[in-house]
């Protein structure tokens, strides 16, 4: 919260209600002695009857005290002058307004109130509710430390009743409410409340389940052994001022003489008039080496510091998720600090695969039972999916709450989603303000730590002094003591002769040339230490003495001394009380979610049509058949529509859109509507920023944009080209260029591929190629390639695909056996699709490798009505049986589709015709086709009946 200066015009608008009942407060205090008379204003016309009026106290006095309050009215101009705005006068009782005895205040009601609320605001803001910068503490922490010090409540003895503390805390030092007070002690116990707790409680004091804890009557309470070395140790060595207490009955410090920075060691909360603090705890150990980091190099910039301490540390554990919010807190004085529960996934059972998310740690000032109270309602109201069970574990041992999921439920989106719904994601906001020099101040990271630095010097400084002034003094009676010692009988004599203890001092003093204090210890001493033994301890004392005198002067002329001191008292702590970070730091940039993370990254089917239809359904939409079957319908197609592309990819796939025309679109896949196997689609002019009659023509999912790949394009007119696939990792809404294309020309083909890679290319008459792509020279985007294929006359690219690398090995293995053996029929294979509805298997090995720009082999020989569908290299998996594991997925222009095994597909040489895939003897020609790894056919479910689909054969 921005800190703001009150404006005396302004804040009595902002706060009139309170101003103003201040104000007359203060006017009612003096009606009993004065009389009010209003200077004349623009109501001066009014009739004096109405302008009389009584101010009367809410409690009625006596009515001898009682007297009415005339506010009069001037009118003469004159008289009214710079005093008519709105100003007092205030009269005696004779309402004499000249000459001898006047006693008049002239005054403005609104300046009068914002004065009063004023030193109000700043009473709350220094009394009540922020921290002093210096010792981290509030004036009611501080007076309950200060008073179970006093009476001895220290950490080695027993433990006292709460109630007595309080009770000692109100008639003492802080007369406020007994609960007020209750709740600041009962915090300063709770493990999950400050970091390192300043309070040792005994009983119930409540949970992180918001219970509330026991009356204070029941509990019981003593020191930390923490807050008695780093709060109260030398307090009784002038470290710090004492002021009197509200009776001044009494003396209470105004702070405690801190030895490490106790506000960023246990953080703080408040809320005052007009501002508020919250301050995050951190780990001692770490806060420690950030102070004598600053010791030892004063201009040691932030960034150096976090090195020592990179970040909060709660009690309660979590993850602080990024460090932007940190270092903005820590820079200014304000930021925002995301933190996560801890969670661990556990298998419930191996067979169904059902596991359970298991929270162990919750974010800072949460409530645990409200958290679970909030998962149950959202798994009741069905916001929350994929949970059947929600339990609270949790124990002496540690936090353990267990949400148990459905069978097939992501445990990573259910848990995301757990971040986005509930409290076990939140935000700790920073904003560090405190006490400095009487006044609030926002501060950085740097600023509280140089703040304490200062205080520190100081208290260092006093302790020093004073122990020098107590060490000179008791040197300078030790003196005095030897020299009695040293003259023992002249001593004894001279006592013996003195007729009174006066006179015996002034001899003494007379004769020995001693002080009145030497003199005294000389007559206090006992006969016993008039030994020779006794005198020798007198003198090493001295010896002692003198040393202690001496370094306290060194140390008090030396500021370098007093910081080394200040870091080895720190560390001195730190070794003895240091525990470890609780909160983990996780290096990301923002803890925020977005939609893909609550959304499964499973497997999708998207079918897009001709005319720009495009929807996503589940991959087991389309069971499996057997080679020759009709197939079963894709869905309602628009009239004149048919089938484009069938592929399949992943729903946090980044799917790339090419048209016709040379651009390429960017869209995530989750965003395309899911619908059933019937329904007609979305346009896709609804997802992408389509111009007029651009048609989109090939799709790539990509699910990363990794370096070494690279995007082969092919065009209608034989021109191909490969582009890196790093140049489309960001596509504006509008599209970029993708290829250059001349007149006449389209895009139709584009395929992923690295370059140890090979590209297998077919024409509509059954020619096929195969070249490596490091033959294909990679270029920009706004370039058109090179010829791929010399085509006869009306002859045309049908198809492409990409041998992967993985192939490569098994692919010589293949040509080398072929070599000796010319009818090999091993994989891989290059799968042929007519449009007629036939197709065939032929072995890669049976086509060699050629540069770009030749005609080919032919690979299928068809008849004069048939062309080719499409190409695919087959053979990437294999089962049991040494056979091929994959599916092929085949759509035709009326939009039926049948999905078969690639094993049923017999292998053939180049000239075959092939055998029959699908039957199409009302449904058109084959359309597309794709091809589905074996993992995809592991997750099939059962065939189902639906309506509108075709029957299988």
């Amino acid at each position: 919260m921005k800190l703001h200066t009150l404006n005396p015009q302004t804040s009595f608008v902002q706060s009139n209600s309170m101003a103003f009942s201040t104000g007359i407060r203060l006017l009612r205090c003096y009606h009993h002695q004065f009389t009010f008379t209003a200077i004349p204003s623009r109501f001066s016309g009014l009739r004096k009857a109405s302008s009389e009026l009584r101010f009367l106290s809410s409690v009625t006095p006596s009515r001898k005290h009682v007297r009415p309050v005339s506010a009069r009215r001037k009118v003469t101009e004159e008289e009214v002058g710079e005093e008519g705005n709105g100003s007092v006068v205030l009269r005696d009782r004779d309402g004499n307004e000249g000459g001898g005895g006047e006693r008049i205040v002239h005054t403005e009601l609104h300046k009068e109130a914002t004065e009063a609320y004023m030193s109000y605001a700043m009473s709350v803001l220094l009394g009540r509710a922020l921290p002093d910068v210096r010792d981290g503490l509030k004036p009611v922490h501080r007076r309950i430390l200060y008073a179970m010090h006093e009476l001895g409540l220290s950490s080695k003895k027993p433990y006292k009743k709460s109630a007595r503390v309080v009770g000692e805390v109100l008639g003492k030092f802080h007369p406020h409410g007994d609960n007020a007070v209750y709740d600041s002690l009962v915090r300063m116990a709770q493990d999950f409340s400050l970091r390192s707790p300043l309070i040792r409680g005994h009983g119930n004091f409540g949970s992180i389940d918001a219970d509330p804890p026991a009356a204070m009557r029941y509990t019981e309470c003593r020191l930390e052994a923490l807050t008695e070395a780093m709060l109260l140790a030398d307090l009784e060595q002038n470290t710090v001022d004492f002021v009197p207490n509200f009776d001044n009955s009494q003396k209470e410090p105004s702070l405690l003489p801190a030895r490490i920075p106790n506000l960023l060691l246990n953080g703080a909360s408040g809320i005052a008039v007009g501002m508020a603090t919250n301050i995050p705890p951190h780990n001692l150990g770490e806060l420690v080496d950030a102070l004598s980091a600053l010791i030892h190099n004063p201009e040691a910039t932030l960034q150096e510091l976090l090195e020592y301490m990179p970040g909060p540390d709660f009690p309660t554990g979590g993850i602080i998720m990024g460090n932007i919010g940190i270092l903005e807190a820590y820079r200014t004085g304000r930021g925002r600090v995301v933190i996560r529960g801890k969670t661990d996934i556990e298998l419930l059972d191996a067979k169904t695969k059902r596991a359970a998310i298991i929270i162990q740690e919750i974010p800072y000032q949460t409530n645990k039972a409200s958290l679970v109270e909030k998962i149950a309602d959202l798994v009741e109201n069905k916001t929350l999916e994929g949970v059947s069970d929600i339990r609270d574990e949790s124990d002496r041992s540690g936090m353990r709450v267990v949400i148990e999921l459905k069978r097939g439920s992501d445990p990573a989106i259910v848990l995301n989603n757990l971040y986005r719904l509930t409290p076990l994601q939140s935000s700790f906001s920073c904003n560090m303000v405190g006490i400095l020099n009487g006044q609030p101040k926002l501060m950085g990271l740097k600023e509280l730590l140089q703040a304490f630095l200062d205080f520190r010097c100081s208290v260092v400084e006093r302790r020093a002094k004073y122990k020098l002034s107590q060490a000179q003094e008791r040197n300078h009676i030790v003196e005095g003591i030897i020299i009695g010692l040293d003259n023992l009988d002249e001593v004894i004599n001279t006592i013996r002769k003195a007729s009174s203890h006066a006179l015996a001092t002034a001899n003494l003093r007379k004769e020995f040339e001693l002080t009145e204090k030497q003199a005294e210890a000389i007559l206090d001493i006992s006969l016993r230490r008039l030994t020779a033994l006794e005198r020798n301890k007198f003198v090493d004392e001295g010896k002692s003495l003198r040393t202690q005198i001496s370094k306290l002067e060194e140390l008090l002329s030396s500021e370098k001394q007093i910081l080394q001191l200040i870091e080895e008292e720190a560390l001195e702590i730190k070794d003895k009380y240091f525990t470890p970070r609780r909160s983990q730091l996780e290096d990301t940039d923002s803890g925020d979610l977005e939609d893909i993370d609550v959304i499964p990254n499973e497997e999708m089917l998207l079918a897009i049509s001709e005319k720009g239809y495009v929807k996503r359904m589940k991959p087991d939409t389309f069971n499996l058949q057997n080679r020759g079957t009709i197939g079963k319908s894709v869905g309602k197609l628009r009239v004149n529509d048919a089938m484009s592309d069938f592929l399949v990819c992943r729903a946090h796939d980044k799917v790339l859109y090419f048209s016709d025309k040379g651009t390429v679109y960017s869209s995530p896949a989750y965003k395309i509507p899911e619908c059933s196997r019937t329904a007609a689609g979305t346009p896709l002019i609804q997802i992408l920023s389509l111009s007029d009659g651009e048609r989109i023509t090939s799709i790539i999912p990509v699910s990363d944009f990794a370096g070494d790949q690279y995007l082969v394009m092919l065009t209608v007119n034989g021109y191909i080209k490969k582009v890196s696939l790093n140049y489309f990792a960001s596509i504006r809404s509008t599209g970029i260029i993708a290829i250059q294309l001349v007149p006449g020309d389209e895009l139709k083909w584009v395929k992923c591929c690295s370059n140890n890679d090979f590209v297998a290319m077919a024409s509509l008459n059954g020619m096929v190629i195969l070249t490596p792509c490091a033959n294909i020279r990679a270029l920009g985007r706004n370039t058109r390639g090179s010829v791929a294929m010399r085509l006869k006359d009306g002859d045309k690219v049908a198809s492409m695909d990409i041998i992967p690398d993985a192939l490569q090995k098994e692919l010589d293995v293949t040509l080398a056996v072929h070599q000796r053996n010319k009818r090999s029929m091993n994989g891989p294979w290059l799968l042929f699709v007519s449009e007629s509805g036939y197709g065939k298997r032929v072995p890669v090995s049976r086509f060699r490798t050629s540069p770009l720009n030749r005609v080919g082999l032919i690979g299928y020989k068809f008849s004069s009505e048939d062309r080719l569908a499409a190409v695919f290299v087959v053979g990437f998996s294999f089962g049991e049986d040494g056979e091929s594991d994959e599916q092929v997925v085949l759509v035709s222009q009326s939009g039926t589709v049948n999905r078969i095994k690639v094993r049923d597909i017999s292998i053939q040489s180049r000239y075959a015709r092939g055998v029959i895939l699908m039957r199409l003897e009302h449904a058109g020609k084959i359309q597309s086709a794709s091809l589905i790894s074996a993992a995809d056919a592991d997750s099939d479910s059962d065939p189902e009946v639906e309506d509108g689909a075709a029957v299988e054969a």
